[in-house]
């Protein structure tokens, strides 16, 4: 079921119907661009078109984020699980290693791809992590599109986690995802590769349980306060002063 939120598309799917749906990708036909979508990638999308439209475009869009459900019940409608994407990323490297698929990891800085493929590895043995690799401007100013390309297709993936970054990594895919042609399933992680590399802790479970993880990165990263606020204190005026007859998608 396609929910929508502030003009954006979000799949109310259990994890488990998520991952059924992600293992048809993998074993099908076609590229499958899969977004992880919080607060900040709506209030970004209300102001950008093209960001909205891949959005509404991708083959799932996972709910990351307790605002969603708070805009749901509000708008009379129910989110069935939240889904955070670093969670995704772990559960679809656990699929891959049960039924052989082959993975890339492009982003972040220099060593994280890396390390968060060896952890991976770890968690899951038997994953084959073809390439990873940091393709970050910053440290690889001479990477334009068409050699990042060439790179992943000499490994063949099936799938491919990317983290540029929010909104940079999903036009990247939406933009590069129709020349690569063995992958799959392709899906923006944000810092899931930092946090999977052991490199920033994540908010203890019984935060996440009552949807508390932006107070936990506030403490330990000031400097995201722009973004909290974003997501949390403009996400949610903007949300109350939804009208009832707010055109739908």
């Amino acid at each position: 079921m396609k929910l929508d939120i502030l003009g954006t598309g979000v799949d109310s799917l259990t994890k488990s119907a998520v991952l059924e749906r992600i293992g048809e990708y993998i074993h099908g036909r076609g590229s499958h661009l899969i977004v992880t979508v919080n607060p900040e990638f709506i209030m970004a999308a209300r102001h950008d078109p093209e960001f909205r439209h891949i959005l509404n475009t991708a083959s799932l869009a996972v709910p990351d984020g307790f605002g969603l459900h708070f805009a749901a019940r509000r708008q009379g409608q129910r989110i069935a699980e939240r889904i955070t994407g670093v969670d995704l990323m772990s559960e679809i490297a656990a699929l891959a290693a049960r039924e052989g698929g082959r993975v890339f990891l492009l982003g972040a800085r220099r060593g994280i791809a890396a390390g968060a493929a060896y952890a991976l590895m770890q968690q899951h043995p038997g994953l084959d992590v073809v390439g990873a690799e940091s393709g970050y401007r910053r440290w690889h100013r001479h990477m334009t599109d068409e050699k990042l390309r060439a790179m992943i297709n000499r490994k063949k993936p099936d799938i491919l986690f990317v983290a540029f970054g929010q909104v940079k990594q999903e036009k990247w895919l939406y933009r590069n995802l129709p020349l690569l042609p063995t992958v799959r399933v392709a899906m923006g992680v944000g810092g899931s590769f930092d946090y999977i590399a052991g490199r920033v802790r994540r908010a203890p479970v019984w935060m996440r349980r009552l949807g508390l993880e932006w107070l936990f990165r506030l403490g330990r990263q000031p400097w995201r306060l722009p973004r909290i606020m974003t997501a949390v204190v403009r996400f949610l005026w903007a949300v109350i002063r939804l009208p009832h007859n707010e055109e739908r998608l």
